[in-house]
């Protein structure tokens, strides 16, 4: 199992300015503080298997993300471009760093949240809830009391052909949970999504965000307690192309969720702002980059970024 990246190839680039054909604009004031008017889209990388999971390592300088199907996770820079950076990874999906730095992943295979500790040692963080095991953990965020809030839905079991039941789920459903590693303890705080898939918080933390990519293809905000319980629940947007995958939160309180056409951008409020179309389906994004003003798309078979004038939320 390797740690440290091994520089696989440099990155091609290859880049397609934004113009009326590649964005999708709601409200054209708004959409102009958050997009550049010349901005491009850039493919960073080609020829990967299925890629999720982006987080930037800004200690680093550093990209990481998953290519579940080569069950591998990889490292991008712009220094050096495509590199490995762990294999095997037991099929990892989503990515996030806790308030050490230690890097966080899903594993689908592995069927856990992973941590990677400041010694590099891998170890398990939470593996199973109320002693069954977890479905095929998909993504997850850190709030800033440290504890981890994870989605659990079950695309990572295979599914019996004969039965069409999911092969080993032990899981009587597909939840979102709050993880507190200073406690151990693992509470089931939503219950009631088909397919949890990406969550974030408002900046306040005061919200949090979960896109339900199952048939009802929408994002869902709920109120955040200081004591970590939630309330609520309502829909806050619903994606018009394909569904929401990941999700981020900028520093003002807008959410960017990934779609079937693109990257769909909504107000607060819930209003779609507007789009930017990719040449293929993103899974997922972030921001990052020097500045933290790139946003990084993982999409299909490819990496893409695209400069834009805002950063993410803290958390």
């Amino acid at each position: 199992m390797k740690f440290f990246p091994t520089l696989l190839s440099a990155a091609a680039v290859l880049a397609a300015p934004l113009a009326a054909a590649e964005t999708h604009i709601d409200q054209a004031a708004e959409f102009a503080r958050l997009v550049p008017a010349d901005a491009k889209v850039t493919k960073l990388a080609g020829d990967l298997g299925f890629i999720e999971g982006p987080v930037w390592i800004k200690a680093g300088g550093y990209l990481v993300f998953s290519d579940i199907p080569n069950d591998e996770l990889k490292r991008w820079s712009p220094k050096d471009g495509l590199a490995s950076f762990r294999k095997p990874s037991q099929n990892a999906n989503g990515n996030t760093l806790d308030l050490a730095g230690q890097l966080l992943t899903c594993e689908h295979s592995g069927r856990r949240v992973a941590i990677v500790q400041q010694d590099g040692k891998l170890l398990t963080l939470v593996n199973s809830f109320e002693g069954k095991k977890l479905n095929s953990p998909n993504d997850v965020v850190v709030r800033s009391d440290g504890t981890v809030w994870f989605t659990d839905p079950e695309y990572g079991l295979k599914t019996d052909p004969a039965t069409k039941q999911r092969v080993g789920k032990e899981q009587p459903g597909n939840y979102v949970y709050r993880h507190d590693p200073k406690t151990g303890k693992t509470t089931a705080v939503v219950k009631d999504f088909v397919q949890p898939n990406g969550l974030a918080f408002s900046p306040d933390e005061k919200k949090l965000y979960v896109a339900d990519s199952g048939t009802p293809k929408h994002i869902r905000v709920f109120n955040v307690a200081a004591d970590g319980t939630v309330s609520g629940g309502a829909v806050f947007s619903t994606i018009d192309k394909g569904g929401p995958d990941g999700i981020r939160v900028d520093r003002d309180g807008r959410v960017w969720s990934s779609a079937g056409d693109g990257v769909q951008i909504f107000a607060a409020d819930g209003r779609r702002i507007g789009k930017i179309l990719t040449p293929e389906s993103p899974a997922n994004l972030c921001f990052g980059g020097s500045d933290g003003k790139t946003l990084f798309i993982t999409a299909r078979k490819s990496l893409y970024s695209v400069p834009v004038l805002v950063t993410g939320a803290a958390r």
